[in-house]
């Protein structure tokens, strides 16, 4: 059938969800074909735009590039003076598809009838995920769902709210940072930004007549044309799409965006310019990811750009009084060394009631620099058994990490018998404290959970990809991620880590560290240690952000499974969103959660080879493609010795079990 208007009567056709399961009448939510100038279509829930397909481009709707040639289904589009509509047909007579609009999920799946189970297969669905939502940044905001947060003003604009923006609140948008001006056109030019979803045409105007060039004209000579684009992307390009109002509803896509053209004040265009030139770098690396991600290849290089390493100064008071090893350190890792006097005064002389909790090394004092940022000052504890070595390994790694999900090294303090790091404050404190708490957990609902587990992920991708030297953290855990205050996520505690060449994949050691609940079967066992056994630790920590409960300690009176096994229990009695903690808001995303529980068992399975990368991890979580089923993970029955904190040595008594010989507090 067509799903679209025929313009010599009059008829609509469109999708209408039912008002219920049980229900058949018409509901609130339906899917249509809009006829502005440039056709587009739109989701309407409870009579408000809820996604945007994006116009027809030649090859598919704008923000769908999902959509492309595949051995089930072919498809096309026509616009004419007769008919706007969109169809598809079966390759093969024999196979079914079908597309049903969910008013209880509110989102678009597609079907496929698979013989030999006797189910439906979902094959594809949108909204893909928080980008998807329309017009979640605001005017001439663009949603970028790799990055934290994941609005971000385009180059030239700034927040016209800058509190409300900061506090994730993106509805206002963005405004220009210097206004344009009509009274002299030459004044004026525009700037290209690429891999977009084009924005809401509404206010718009089609000629697919002509070309680029005639269109920039075009849209020069009109005070209110803020963008054009090219109707048609096929080849070189051609046809010509203005918009004459605010552009709404951008999301930057990893393949198969658009190349859209923005009017620019023309003093703000070089150096807008030279920003995309350099932001295009973390577009063009998704697409070799995504062949990681199908191949199951763990590729090397970056999809994140490098920020050069600044000595820390502004704001900093300190005193170069320390011993000759401060010195040393500091002109060995270009870093500021803070006098024992300075700390003792910023933290009270580590009053009590500046004590904010315990670190792997000791306890963590909030502190406050004359004239200066607040800070976290880690401090080593004589009885932490651990001393100096693992001191000088997180200062000499940490210092030279820079990455937005990283906790900041602010300098360190190595005097008389003190040894203490000084951080950036985070004043959320770590994931833990939500997540595991009744009242505090609240504040999280799923998409600022989603946004959390996003971020880690880029941090540890960072860590195992793009860092220098590259990394094993080989603690991630829920109390070293601390959030600040806009709920972002930093990964901390580097006093465990390891070092790993360019080409070496794992390691061996005979000091087994890190948190019980967290660890990965061969590391705990035998000592093996590589980015997979992060990556396990990863897929732990994401089953506690989506169920609220602890791995260590976890108790359920019908299993004897720890939270692994009770999820992976779950899975398979296809029943894993009871795995999931009720929270208001949380039935829209059900199937992004569903997708993540399936991300998470493919982390922990029991080998590491069948685990996925970091960057396929990260691919896995910001797409919809179709996931691989897991196999069975590396999880442990209850032991009744377990104890919450971490082990320094641990022997497998059997293949469920493990037993703690030797405790150190993490």
């Amino acid at each position: 059938m067509k799903f679209g208007l025929d313009l010599r009567t009059g008829l609509n056709r469109k999708l209408t969800a039912w008002k219920s399961v049980d229900d058949p009448s018409p509901g609130d939510f339906s899917f249509s074909m809009v006829l502005h100038n440039y056709p587009d279509a739109y989701m309407i829930k409870d009579g408000k735009k809820y996604y945007r397909s994006g116009p027809w481009n030649g090859l598919h709707s704008s923000g769908s590039p999902q959509v492309r040639s595949n051995p089930i289904y072919d498809y096309k589009f026509v616009f004419n003076k007769d008919e706007l509509y969109y169809t598809y047909s079966m390759k093969n007579s024999s196979s079914i598809s079908r597309i049903v609009l969910d008013g209880t999920n509110y989102v678009r799946r597609r079907y496929m009838w698979i013989e030999s189970d006797k189910r439906w297969q979902t094959y594809t669905s949108v909204p893909l995920d928080l980008c998807d939502t329309y017009a979640i940044c605001g005017a001439y905001g663009s949603c970028v769902i790799t990055d934290s947060p994941v609005c971000q003003c385009l180059k030239g604009f700034k927040a016209k709210s800058p509190k409300a923006w900061n506090s994730m609140d993106w509805s206002h948008g963005c405004v220009r940072i210097k206004p344009l001006s009509c009274k002299d056109k030459e004044k004026d030019g525009f700037a290209k930004i690429s891999g977009l979803k084009v924005p809401d045409t509404t206010h718009s105007w089609l000629d697919q007549t002509i070309g680029l060039k005639e269109c920039r004209a075009k849209c020069l000579n009109n005070c209110s044309c803020m963008a054009y684009v090219n109707s048609d992307v096929r080849g070189k390009g051609s046809g010509c799409a203005l918009r004459f109002s605010d552009l709404i509803d951008l999301r930057q896509l990893s393949a198969g965006g658009q190349d859209l053209y923005v009017r620019m004040d023309a003093s703000e265009l070089a150096e807008v310019e030279v920003s995309h030139k350099k932001d295009r770098v973390l577009v063009a690396v998704i697409i070799p990811l995504a062949i990681a991600a199908v191949s199951g290849i763990l590729i090397s290089g970056g999809c994140y750009k490098k920020k050069s390493r600044k000595k820390v100064k502004e704001k900093l008071s300190f005193d170069m009084q320390g011993d000759q090893n401060s010195r040393m350190l500091v002109d060995d890792m270009d870093l500021p060394v803070f006098g024992l006097s300075t700390i003792a005064k910023a933290t009270s002389n580590f009053a009590i009631m500046n004590k904010i909790g315990e670190g792997g090394f000791g306890p963590v004092y909030k502190g406050m620099l004359e004239d200066g940022p607040e800070i976290a000052v880690t401090r080593l504890s004589a009885s932490s058994g651990q001393g100096i070595n693992e001191f000088k390994n997180e200062v000499k790694l940490i210092a030279k990490l820079q990455h937005r999900n990283l906790v900041k090294l602010l300098g360190c303090c190595i005097e008389e018998e003190e040894k203490m790091l000084v951080y950036e404050y985070m004043p959320n404190s770590s994931l833990d404290s939500f997540i595991f708490d009744q009242q505090r957990s609240e504040l999280l609902d799923w998409l600022k959970r989603f946004n959390i587990i996003c971020g880690i992920a880029k941090g540890l991708l960072y860590l195992h990809q793009d860092s220098r030297p590259r990394i094993i953290h080989r603690d991630p855990k829920a109390s070293n991620v601390l959030l600040d205050n806009e709920l972002n996520p930093k990964i901390s505690d580097f006093g465990m880590a390891g070092i790993f060449g360019g080409d070496q994949n794992e390691v061996n050691t005979k000091r087994i560290v890190g948190a019980y609940g967290y660890m990965a079967p061969e590391y705990a066992s035998d000592g093996h240690f590589s980015v997979k056994s992060d990556v396990f630790s990863f897929g732990v920590l994401l089953l506690e952000i989506i169920s609220g409960k602890r791995s260590r300690g976890y108790y359920n009176q019908n299993t004897s499974h720890n939270l692994i096994g009770h999820a992976w229990k779950l899975w398979k009695e296809g029943m894993p969103l009871e795995l999931v903690e009720t929270r208001p808001g949380d039935c829209s995303f059900q199937s992004q959660i569903l997708h993540c529980i399936h991300v998470s068992l493919l982390c922990v399975q029991h080998n590491p080879e069948d685990r996925p990368g970091m960057s396929s991890v990260l691919l896995m979580l910001v797409s919809e493609f179709e996931l691989p089923e897991p196999k069975q993970p590396g999880f442990f029955a209850k032991d009744s010795g377990e104890a919450d904190s971490s082990t320094s040595n641990m022997q497998l008594s059997s293949t469920s079990e493990i037993t703690i010989t030797l405790l150190e507090a993490r």
